[in-house]
């Protein structure tokens, strides 16, 4: 999951439910983003009526995170705003590293 989704206010923003919903999404999407659960299927699993799904499916469209075209959901990557770093390189560093380093780039500017 990535934390953009608190920091951007998405989490502040949905309901439970379409939050559960992206959840499971992004569990069982493929490589794409791609996702053909079925509403049956996805109402079972987040035990929600029909028109509770439908809600929930609406939302996540509004909020930019999906798109759905029966029978399909895409979950949409996040945007990236200029100020947020770029991902994370999977590198373990010291901590006396990473505050030389940012050290470093306060001496520069």
């Amino acid at each position: 999951m990535d934390q953009r989704l608190v920091r951007q206010g998405y989490v502040q923003r949905c309901e439970h439910a379409a939050l559960a919903l992206y959840l499971v999404l992004v569990t069982v999407a493929d490589a794409e983003g791609l996702s053909y659960y079925s509403d049956a299927s996805l109402e079972r699993m987040l035990r929600l009526e029909h028109a509770g799904l439908c809600a929930a499916r609406s939302e996540l469209a509004a909020a930019g995170l999906v798109v759905y075209q029966k029978p399909l959901y895409q979950v949409l990557a996040l945007e990236r705003p200029e100020a947020l770093p770029g991902p994370r390189s999977g590198q373990t560093r010291s901590l006396k590293e990473v505050l030389a380093q940012a050290l470093e780039k306060g001496v520069q500017s």
